[in-house]
């Protein structure tokens, strides 16, 4: 059972200010490839799972950046830890219709 949920909002510096979507993209594509439950929002994306491997996915998605040739990475990162569970749909369930 999950025990996290973390909320990535990442914003990658560029070179003669390009656009960052392919940037983004490639993070969001970071996130996929791990296999994790995620949800992309307007101005983040969340991960569902354990702790130690959102924050490893974290890693792989700023190393992704400095591969595509960013210079530096600003992460802005929210945590919601439950040693008992944690689940995005729980948590938004009274929103739905």
């Amino acid at each position: 059972m999950a025990n996290a949920l973390v909320s990535i909002q990442i914003l990658p510096k560029t070179k003669n200010n390009d656009d960052i979507i392919p940037y983004v993209d490639r993070a969001i594509e970071v996130i996929a490839q791990s296999g994790v439950k995620y949800l992309v929002s307007p101005l983040e994306t969340t991960m569902e799972g354990e702790l130690s491997v959102l924050l490893g996915i974290i890693e792989q998605m700023n190393d992704a950046m400095i591969a595509m040739g960013s210079p530096s990475v600003i992460s802005q990162v929210k945590i919601y830890f439950n040693p008992a569970g944690a689940s995005m749909d729980k948590l938004t369930e009274k929103y739905r219709p």
